[in-house]
């Protein structure tokens, strides 16, 4: 088995490619031990010192680190995810694992506005930034403003707030004119 590793923008993150499918579908932010009970391989990662965050794509996974360098860490990520797609393990304890309880907020009359922002944020942001190792989602608009959920790469990346106010808040700005400002939640 060959993990291809990639630098992300956040130099906290690393995203390791297994070459095969990690999530079938959705994402998974595992930021604490605690919620890392939630998946085998999350547990194995966030034995080794140093590691402070695991979050699962599609084909990816992001490891994020808190203390230590990448030459001594990467080593030991890498062995765990060989370990855990050798041994057939399941990702998830459980099938329920990856679901979110977070409730979007908006009012009723802006529900054509939220349908067309969820359909740019789908389309043209999400793709875009899973290639960094992270995700986007839409938690509410409410007076003009968008409110977005970072997660992987992308939660305390340096370069996160420039991607939110110069790249989705112009594009949402220029597709639809009640958006006046995004800000991560």
């Amino acid at each position: 088995m060959f993990i291809q590793t990639e630098a992300t923008p956040n130099p906290a993150t690393l995203k390791f490619l297994p070459g095969r499918v990690v999530l079938p579908e959705g994402t998974l932010n595992l930021p604490s031990v605690d919620d890392a009970k939630k998946s085998p391989l999350a547990e194995k990662l966030f034995g080794i010192p140093g590691i402070g965050g695991v979050f699962y794509g599609a084909d990816f996974i992001t490891v994020t680190k808190t203390d230590g360098e990448w030459q001594q860490l990467k080593p030991a990520i890498l062995g765990a995810i060989m370990e855990h797609y050798m041994s057939d393990a399941p990702l998830l304890a459980s099938s329920d694992a990856q679901v979110s309880t977070d409730e979007e907020f908006f009012e009723p009359k802006d529900a054509e506005t939220v349908a067309t922002i969820k359909d740019l944020i789908e389309t043209r942001v999400r793709p875009a930034v899973a290639n960094d190792g992270g995700d986007i989602t839409f938690r509410g608009f409410r007076d003009g403003i968008v409110f977005l959920h970072m997660q992987g790469s992308c939660a305390g990346c340096p370069s996160s707030t420039a991607t939110l106010k110069h790249g989705i808040q112009n594009l949402l700005r220029h597709f639809v004119p009640d958006v006046v400002e995004v800000r991560p939640i």
